[in-house]
This record gives structure tokens, sequence and C-alpha cells, in this order.
């Protein structure tokens, strides 16, 4: 199976995961109900057609050399959550900002979960909390082409071991840059 199946495979899983079981919690949604509410700043959840970041071509990391120069923080996600948190903003931004002073360089924004829950469901949440980096880079006005998204559900933890800082620091998106 090569990646772009595998990507499909994957996101049809996690489609048909969501409308079949749905989100665990809702809690802290917008009034919009998706997922987008930092404060006085509200953003709506676009598909992938709808905002032009819908992937085409190899995954970058097939076709480049990884970036070593530059690095951003991971981004931590609530539980149960891919809303973007307010304070983890300013690294969104520092992405952005790393991606406009390097035009030759491009981003996989990559989604993780912690052990909790369902292989397929951490899977659905990782690709939420990638898409959600994503689609706020895209906002920022970087262009849609040079951002993938992958998730990687519980299968990369950044900390092993169970608790909730374990838990904690494994619910997170991290940067990927390639040149």
């Amino acid at each position: 199976m090569n990646t772009t199946t595998l990507k499909i495979a994957v996101t049809l899983v996690a489609v048909a995961t969501l409308a079949t079981t749905g989100c665990r919690s809702r809690k802290g949604n917008n009034a919009a109900g998706n997922g987008y509410d930092d404060g006085d700043m509200t953003f709506q959840t676009l598909t992938d057609d709808e905002t032009g970041l819908a992937l085409t071509g190899e995954p970058f990391d097939l076709n480049r050399t990884p970036a070593t120069d530059v690095a951003v923080q991971p981004v931590y996600f609530g539980y149960d959550s891919f809303q973007l948190p307010a304070e983890e903003v300013a690294k969104i931004q520092q992405a952005a900002d790393i991606l406009r002073q390097y035009p030759s360089y491009v981003l996989i924004i990559e989604g993780h979960c912690d052990e909790r829950g369902s292989n397929e469901y951490n899977l659905s949440l990782g690709e939420q909390r990638a898409l959600a980096v994503r689609n706020y880079i895209g906002g920022l006005g970087i262009d849609p082409q040079r951002i993938q998204s992958r998730s990687f559900g519980e299968e990369r933890p950044a900390v092993m071991g169970s608790g909730e800082e374990a838990w904690r620091l494994n619910r997170r998106g991290e940067f990927a840059f390639y040149r």
C-alpha cells in the first residue's frame, strides 16, 4: 500500500469512527461547536476542499531534507480536544514566521495523542489536532501547498508512561520543517 493510499484509508477509518461514535466530549468548544475558541478569537472549521489544504504529491519527508537549523516547540492540547489553547498560538505563529523567512522550506504538522482511547479514535483526534494547526497557519497567509499534516495517534509518545504528566506531554502537534 503506498503512502497516499494509506493516508486515504486512515482518513476514511477516522471519519467512519467519528460518524459512528462521535466525540467523547465537546467541553470547551465555542458557540458554533467547532472547537476553535481561544478567548476573543473564534475560528471556523473548514474542510480541505474549502481551504485548499488538500495534499497533493508525495509527503515532503520522502523527497526533501529535514531542516535542522530551525525548530518550534510542540503545541500541547487538552484532553480529548483539538481546540487550540490560547497560550499555544504563539508557537504556531513562530512556525509561520519561519516559513516566511525561508520561502523554500515546507512543513509537516504531526498530530499525536496520549494512550487513552482506541487506535482509530486517536488517529482521528491526532489528525484533527494537526489540521487545527495547519488551518491556523494557512489563515496566517502561508501557501497551503507548503503545509502537510499527518497523524500518529498514540503510536509515537514523547514520554513513556501513564499518568497526567505523561499524557499532557503526549497530546501534541509537532512541527517538522523540510528544505
